[in-house]
């Protein structure tokens, strides 16, 4: 396998204020900061990839090494058996530049800034103003912007045609001045993303911005794609989906798998939830082969969580410039809402988030079967067990914690209520016969057993 053997990179901008504490702390935290940040250089150096797996990439560069050199001006980085697609010419591409320090910045912010001046168990406001800290210091929130900001979800794992309508929709919103937020990895968050850079293109507009948001536990399977010019590297998966809201002005669901399920289902806990009074506009978007999908799926979400939850989002089949107009009216509406109620257009600081939507979820076996998927519970409450489901199935799929989890223990046994077991079950069987799991549908085997 080819590798760039070894090569010194600097920093363009990303960490030129760390103070000389901040550096030695790096250097001297006992190797767990280098090694979570080992993951996720290797992760956007192997950019665009098509694999998705963590476990097998950190095994195809087990000799990949990265090493920090202190030096007045913050630090560069010594990188050795680099993944090649990263370079032209031996030199390093300048947007994968950036995302690397964009990665040490908020790993150390968080751990330097944040993690050790904060109780073991914070409350819900301080999760929140965690969230919005790392994206201030990111610079990703900016207060003299206007409502103009659009959260994408959809698979990785996707079609040509489902790609090429994603990049179609992204064009509709590039030209109608719209930016993109997305997972930052390939498919329907790579569509988007390229669709809108050349509707900004022809717009004349040169500060278009494609932020990608990630975490350590999913970007290995999700490695930043080339359009990103804004990366950001959260804690943890909640703390990822809490940017995602707070940030969107609106979203649009593309077909996906069970991450974008998860997704889903986050995203109707907090709209269901009695004290939330204000709505994020919600578009499922595809294109007319993907009907049956958003059939499926929406049968699933009635299933389980009532026919009300139909009044918290809109499916669009096909149009995209039916969709295109749909958000650009949706963004004017929270810029009028906004500004008569006096909120911020950064961060949705109003919306009420549960505690059981912030709090990190570790999918071990125990904490899978413990979940309760109760008719009886209420309906926002339901739907972050549900989103803890299909967090765990996430995880089983393609993080390196969950595969080995399932690897040890055999599948995830979820037990529940029969009617949500059974409509759970048509549409991950459906998720598996679109191939849209993994995208080595081949070496595919179903990490979860459904148990009455």
């Amino acid at each position: 396998m080819e590798k760039i053997t070894h090569v010194i990179v600097n920093p363009l901008k990303s960490l030129n204020l760390l103070s000389r504490t901040d550096v030695e702390g790096l250097t001297s935290s006992g190797g767990d900061l280098l090694a979570l940040f080992r993951h996720c250089a290797l992760a956007i150096l192997n950019t665009d990839s098509v694999k998705d797996d963590a476990e097998e990439l950190l095994t195809d560069y087990a000799d990949f090494d990265v090493r920090l050199i202190p030096q007045p001006r913050g630090l560069r980085l010594e990188l050795f058996n680099a993944p090649p697609q990263s370079f032209v010419d031996g030199k390093m591409i300048r947007g994968i530049q950036e995302h690397l320090f964009s990665a040490l910045r908020d790993i150390v912010y968080t751990d330097f800034k944040i993690t050790a001046a904060q109780p073991k168990l914070p409350s819900s406001a301080q999760i929140t103003d965690t969230v919005f800290r790392i994206l201030r210091n990111a610079r990703v929130v900016r207060p003299d912007q206007s409502p103009q900001i659009v959260v994408c979800w959809g698979g990785h794992s996707i079609p040509r045609q489902e790609y090429d309508y994603a990049k179609h929709i992204g064009y509709q919103l590039g030209l109608r001045g719209l930016d993109i937020v997305t997972g930052c990895g390939i498919g329907a968050m790579k569509g988007p993303m390229k669709g809108a850079a050349v509707g900004h293109a022809k717009q004349h507009i040169k500060s278009g911005r494609y932020i990608g948001i990630s975490e350590p536990g999913i970007i290995a399977s999700e490695s930043p794609n080339a359009i990103v010019n804004e990366l950001v590297i959260m804690p943890d998966i909640e703390k990822r989906l809490e940017a995602f809201v707070r940030l969107a002005h609106s979203i649009i669901v593309f077909p996906g798998g069970v991450g974008t399920v998860e997704e889903v289902l986050y995203l109707l806990s907090i709209l269901m939830h009695p004290d939330n009074n204000q709505a994020i506009p919600l578009v499922f978007a595809g294109p007319e082969s993907c009907r049956e999908y958003f059939e499926e799926l929406e049968r699933f979400l009635v299933d389980c969580l009532g026919e009300d939850v139909r009044r918290h989002y809109r499916v669009i089949v096909g149009g995209a410039e039916d969709v295109g107009r749909a958000i650009r009216s949706a963004n004017d509406d929270v810029h009028a809402k906004r500004r008569a109620t006096q909120q911020a257009y950064y961060f949705n600081w109003e919306l009420v988030i549960s505690p059981d939507l912030q709090e990190p979820f570790v999918p071990t076996h125990d904490a899978m079967a413990a979940l309760q998927l109760d008719a009886h519970l209420p309906k926002h409450e339901l739907a972050s067990a549900l989103r803890r489901v299909f967090s765990g199935l996430v995880a089983g799929n393609v993080k390196a914690f969950g595969i080995e989890q399932v690897r040890l223990h055999g599948p995830y046994q979820l037990s529940g209520d029969k009617k949500f077991l059974s409509s759970m079950d048509r549409l991950l069987q459906m998720l598996v016969r679109q191939k849209r799991m993994k995208l080595d549908q081949e070496k595919y085997q179903p990490c979860y057993q459904l148990v009455e």
